[in-house]
Formats: C-alpha cells, structure tokens, sequence
C-alpha cells in the first residue's frame, strides 16, 4: 500500500499526459483534414464534349494470308450487293508422294525385276471430295446433361424434357444412343433397335446439332432465316500462279494481293464441281455422316450402318478424271516433285456462289480447315495369298495450313466486288469535314477517323481539365444506330461490336491488364470493361458504348498524345493485327484485319447534327464522368 501510495501522483500524472496527447493528436488529424478538404472536399460530375468524326472510303485491301474468307453474296440493305469469292492454292502433304506402296520408279522397272512383290499397281481414282467446314460458335452448354446443348433445349434445365416429341425424354434418348433432337431416331424399349424401321443402333451414330455461325441469307443470321438454306457452288481451276514473295523487293517480303485482283474469267480453266449441273447444296447444321463399307466377313454386323462424322460443312463431290491425270498419274514426275513445282503446275482451285441457286447467301470459312480428298484403289502383292490384292489409299490436299500467330503456308485471295454506294454514302467519303453520319462497313468497304475533342482546341479543354483536378472515373464515346437511314429500319444482322484504335500506332484502346480473362464461351463477353457490344431493343441494334477511360487519363495525366482514332467493325475483339489497304488517290494505310473478316454494315450517328434535329440527343459525344477534389 505504501509503495502504491508513493507513485500514485506520478501514474495519475503520466495517465493525464497520455490522454492529453490522445485527443490533441486526434484534434490535429481532424483540424488538417478540414483545412485542406472542407466539409465536402470531393465533388462529381458529369461533362460532354463534341468529337469530330468522318468517313473514309476503302478502295482496295489485303485479302491473303487472313484467318477467315468470305464466300458468296450479301445483299446489304444499305450498301448493297456484295460478292466474294476465294482463289486458293493447293498444298501438297509432302513433296513426291508415292500412291499405293510403290514409287513409280520402282513400278517402271517391274518388267527387269525378278521379285514378285513388283507389279504395276495401277493407281485408280474412286471419289475426290471438297471438304470445308462451316465456322459454329463457342463450347455449347448442355446445363442438365441431357445430350442436348442449351442452344437447342426448350428447357435447358430440365432433363426430362423430349425436344423431339418422339415419346422418348432427351435422358432416355442418351442413353439408348438415340437422337434426341429426331423424332425418327428413338429406342423406347432400350433393345439396340430403332422403333421406326428396326436398323441396329450403334453408340454415338448419328449427327450432331451443331450451332453454327457466320452464315448470312439475304443478309440476316442462319439462326432466324426459314429453313432448308440452299446454296450453288462452282469450283474451278485456277491457272493464277499465287507468288509467295514478292519480286519487286528482291523476294524478301510476302507478296500482297489485293480484293479488287480479279480471276474470272481470265484465269480458271476446268469446272471440277457445278451446282447448275451437279446439283445445289442444302446447307445444314448437323454432322455429316459417312458410311463405312460393309466387311463380308462380318455377318453379325453391317458396317455401313457404322458412321464416320464430320463438322457441318460444304462436302461435294469433284471431277476425278481431273485428279486422276493432274495427281496420280503425276506420280514420280516433276510437276509432283516440290510444292513449288506442284504450286507451279496446278496453281489452285477457284471458289464461288451461284446467284442461280437459293437466296444470297454468305459464308465466312476457315480455309486451314479445308481440304480434298482423293480416294483410289491400287494393286499390292500378298505374300500369303501369293497374288495381288485390291487396297484402298486415300491423298490429301490442303488449301492452307498454319495458324494466323505462327503465319500460314499455303495463298489464298478474297475478291470483294462492291456495288454502287448510294449517292449520300459516296458524298459522304473523304471530305475531312465532320459528319452527321457515321458510314461503317467490313471487307473492302468503309471506315472512319475520330478527333476527340474540337480538333483545334484539344489541348485547351485537357489543359483545363488538368487544372480542375479531376479525377476520371469513366469516359464513353456512345455511337446510336440510326434507325431512320434507309434500309436500316429492316432487320439484317448487325455487327455485335465496334473496334476504336489509335490510327497513328495501330494499338487497340482497351488495357487488357484491367480486364478480366477472355471468355471462352462468348467472345463478345471478352474485355466487358472496354464493351463496344451492340445494345439491342426488340431485335434490333440500339447503340454502341466504347469505353476509353485508359485513353482519356493517359491525355490527362500522362501527356499522351491526342492522337486520331480509327473506327471499324470486329468479329474478335483479340485480333490486333493490322494490314495494308489502299485509300482515296491510292494512299495506303494499315487498318485492323478484323475489318476484313465481316460482310457486315451499319450507319451510325455522327456528331454533326444541329439542336433542331430531333437526333441532336443521339449525337456522337464523349462523355466523362469524373471527381474534382475542391
């Protein structure tokens, strides 16, 4: 007690210290806080600016070596017809192939051989088949694992559901290995036979539904046109020999060709498939189904009910008296020697769509994953039977390989014909003066150029924005669709998204280290933060928001450049890559490959549009919201 006694005043003293520092600490926090804030130190808002905008016309552009081709016809109700069409050379699996099991060395010398395992195997052409593969759209859904993708489920979350109406539920149909999606493919008592004609069913034996994309009939989407889709193909050969380099700079850079080259009718020879002939093609999106051959020996078991299946996609049937004398009979010979020597001698096919056949009709196709198919039959020795023996061999030419980041081997050209704009459209191009509509179009079509700000006064209104302090918490060029243009009040397909560049770097205007990983399942929910994506009411297209929030603090806080912005249209957000295109007075630029890979259009409000205009709300502006600290 009496020790505590003694140091009571000194704790008590050092307590009243301690508080005193506490609170007058807390009253310097608090008093500096209000002398530099006040009571509202952070205020926000919202400002608008003009923008100058115009169109420019693309006469010609870079159409080889791209990731995907046009092919066939788009009747745009704005622009247009357009027709595109491919010249595509063929590529060889591997330099002086050998038919059958013999070279054709060998073969020549059969009557000075003794051995004989040596005969004359005499290569003969079956069937020669044009294969290429429709585009379809990302991984599909199937959310109750019923064995039907959600795209195709009237009820995607219930596996009890029969889409087919057969009697039989999508979750029976899986497991007796029926088709869910064909009221003539049901097993309901599970005994490995159809109910409807008694043929063996096999596992996993029929076609597929397959979503497919890309694919335009009178100009709208495959998914909302009445089915069946018919189109005419015609494939001929192409006597234009496709360089890979150019001669003009001593073979060191790639040759470039251009959509206007033309090849018909100057440059093809024989017709190897004609639909106006051979008949039309029923475009559909189920697998194809390719029977296999029945065995003899099997008498449990009919092979030709088993399938092999392919992708959706034009499958015809070609001239095989043309690849018997161009292919195997080349055998051994020069012409067959080297690719180069191959790419020499048959310099290609020619692709195109018949107007004689259906509607118009557009393909957007993957020619890497295209390819023909020669099927012959040939002589081999048999060892145990002691004689020859008929056998089957199959060869396979290719028209590109490769991918679009590694490069591609092989040539392939699109050919755009335009029609005529219309006389608004073409007045419209190439006048530097800023525009009350915004023209957009893919392929060899239109694009445009974007100021921020007014064009003479840039740096003035970043300069103040500086001086206000503000902090940019977002900044959107909104583009309206205009509805009322002529022919936009039909329902085409639209382009899904708009691509803004920088026009002088050729650098996309989104950050993708601020964006979230790229969706796999849906490439229009890739880099949200940057969006571009068409915004639909009733079917059709509303507006388009692009988010340049980067861009505009990049100006503002880092002193970048007010550089001229390009505007087009994109089928993949991730593509960057630029290519030559050819301008008014045949200036070349570089613009985005992804303007080439779409036959679409659209018409956009411009900035241009006075306050009288019941548009004048629709304009193009920026518009930046932001915090100004007081």
């Amino acid at each position: 007690m009496n020790i505590f006694h003694k140091r009571s005043l000194p704790i008590l003293f050092g307590v009243f210290i301690i508080c005193t520092i506490f609170f007058s600490c807390e009253q310097d926090l608090t008093t500096i806080g209000a002398g530099v804030t006040g009571e509202n130190p952070f205020s926000t808002g919202k400002e608008v600016y003009d923008v100058f905008a115009y169109n420019r016309n693309i006469e010609a552009v870079r159409t080889n070596k791209l990731p995907i081709y046009q092919l066939g016809i788009y009747n745009d109700p704005v622009y247009g017809k357009t027709t595109a069409t491919i010249t595509s050379q063929l590529n060889l699996p591997t330099s002086n192939p050998t038919f059958g099991v013999l070279s054709q060395r060998i073969e020549d010398d059969a009557e000075n051989d003794d051995s004989a395992t040596t005969i004359n195997e005499q290569e003969t052409v079956k069937e020669v088949y044009l294969y290429i593969p429709y585009l379809t759209k990302a991984i599909s859904r199937d959310t109750d694992n019923d064995g039907v993708a959600d795209e195709f489920d009237d009820l995607p979350e219930d596996p009890t559901n029969d889409s087919d109406g057969d009697g039989a539920t999508n979750a029976e149909e899986r497991t007796a290995n029926t088709d869910p999606l064909d009221d003539q493919s049901v097993d309901l008592d599970l005994d490995g036979l159809n109910d409807t004609d008694d043929s063996q069913i096999f596992a996993n034996n029929f076609p597929t539904t397959v979503d497919l994309d890309s694919i335009y009939v009178n100009a709208k989407n495959y998914d909302d046109v009445i089915k069946p889709v018919t189109i005419g193909l015609k494939v001929q050969r192409s006597t234009y020999f496709l360089r890979d380099l150019d001669p003009n700079t001593n073979f060191q850079e790639a040759q470039q060709y251009y959509s206007s080259q033309q090849f018909v009718p100057t440059f093809v020879s024989d017709v190897l498939y004609d639909s106006d002939m051979d008949g039309e093609i029923t475009v559909d999106n189920r697998e194809i189904l390719i029977p296999g051959e029945d065995d003899e020996d099997t008498e449990d078991t009919d092979e030709s009910l088993i399938f092999t299946k392919l992708d959706p996609g034009i499958r015809v049937s070609l001239d095989t008296e043309f690849f018997q004398d161009n292919i195997l009979d080349m055998e051994g010979k020069p012409e067959l020697l080297s690719q180069s020597n191959f790419s020499e001698f048959i310099r290609g096919i020619h692709l195109s769509l018949l107007e004689s056949i259906g509607d118009p009709t557009l393909l957007l196709l993957d020619l890497t994953q295209a390819n023909i198919t020669i099927t012959y039959s040939y002589l081999a020795y048999d060892s145990e039977l002691g004689e020859a023996e008929e056998r089957e061999g199959t060869f396979t030419l290719n028209l590109l390989t490769g991918t679009a980041a590694a490069g591609f081997s092989g040539n392939a050209v699109n050919t755009f014909v335009n029609e005529n704009y219309p006389q608004d459209v073409l007045d419209s191009f190439d006048t530097n003066m800023n525009a009350s509509r915004i023209f957009l179009k893919g392929g060899a079509g239109i694009t445009s150029e974007i100021e921020l700000f007014e064009p003479d006064n840039a740096e003035n209104i970043l300069e103040q924005i500086r001086a206000n302090n503000w902090i940019i918490n977002e900044a959107n060029l909104v583009f309206y669709v205009d509805r009322s243009y002529p022919g936009m009040g039909a329902e085409p397909a639209e382009p899904p998204r708009l691509y803004l560049y920088n026009s002088e770097t050729n650098s996309p205007l989104y950050n993708v280290n601020t964006e979230p990983l790229p969706s796999s399942l849906n490439p229009l929910a890739t880099y949200p933060n940057y969006d571009g994506v068409l915004v639909e009411e009733n079917g059709l297209g509303v507006k388009y928001t692009v988010r340049i929030t980067d861009h505009i603090n990049n100006l503002v806080v880092r002193d970048s450049v007010n550089s001229t912005l390009g505007l087009t249209l994109t089928t993949n957000i991730q593509i960057t890559s630029v290519t030559n295109a050819i301008f008014a007075n045949g200036t070349e630029e570089d613009i985005p490959v992804t303007s080439n890979l779409t036959p679409l259009g659209t018409v956009l409000f411009g900035s241009n549009i006075p306050e009288s205009d019941p548009n004048y709300d629709k304009r193009l502006r920026l518009e930046i919201s932001y915090t100004r600290t007081e």
